[in-house]
Parts: C-alpha cells; structure tokens; sequence
C-alpha cells in the first residue's frame, strides 16, 4: 500500500530552523496534491503547508514568510522548511497526499515526526 515516512523532527531551539522530508512509495507521487499538517496536544489537525502538482503553494498564515513547501517529484520526496521557529510550532507533523478523480478522494498519511521548539 501507500507508504509515506516523514523525517527530520527534532529539539529545538526558539529561532531555529529545521528541514522536514516525507518519502513516498507506491504512489504516482506527480499527481497528488502534497500538504504538511500538524497537530499540537489538546488541538486539532491543522493544514500548515499545500503544494499541488503543478507547483502552487499555499501556507497557513500563522507560517507565511518562515516556512517554505517544496517538491522534488524525481525523488518522491516533499520537503517542508521551517526557520525562525517558535515555541508555539511544537506539534507533531504529518505529511498528506491527496488527490481527487471521478468524484473519489484518495489521502493518505504519514505516521508523523515530533518537532519541539524550546529553550
């Protein structure tokens, strides 16, 4: 099946920066639309960052001008940069792909990987 493995979580400090990577296999990854959520303990899920398959992107206000979404569709691998990290960034991140063809939405998700931004 589907297979999506996030990368790069880690400690951090206030200020930091960190590059995050999902893989993904057995997938046709070009035709999926690429997100990056999070979810922070005691929050919802929370859409941090799309990139579609043409390369459009969109953020999440609360990221715009510190994280940056990219894809590389020879390597089935998205990427999610995160500098000038805040504490308020802790959460653990999760990749998506999703796609929608003949009124069906095919998604799915990764296990997640932990970022904590802290002193």
């Amino acid at each position: 099946q589907v297979q999506l493995v996030e990368s790069g979580g880690d400690l951090v400090q206030p200020g930091g920066s960190l590059k995050l990577s999902c893989a993904a296999s057995r997938i046709i990854f070009s035709i999926y639309t690429m997100g990056w959520y999070r979810q922070a303990p005691g929050k919802q899920r929370e859409l941090v960052a799309a990139i579609t398959t043409t390369g459009t992107t969109n953020y999440a206000d609360s990221v715009k001008g510190r994280f940056t979404i990219s894809r590389d569709n020879a390597e089935n691998t998205v990427y999610l940069q995160m500098n000038s990290l805040k504490p308020e960034d802790t959460a653990v991140y999760y990749c998506n792909a999703v796609r929608r063809s003949g009124g069906k939405e095919y998604s799915y998700w990764g296990q997640g990987t932990q970022v904590t931004v802290s002193s």
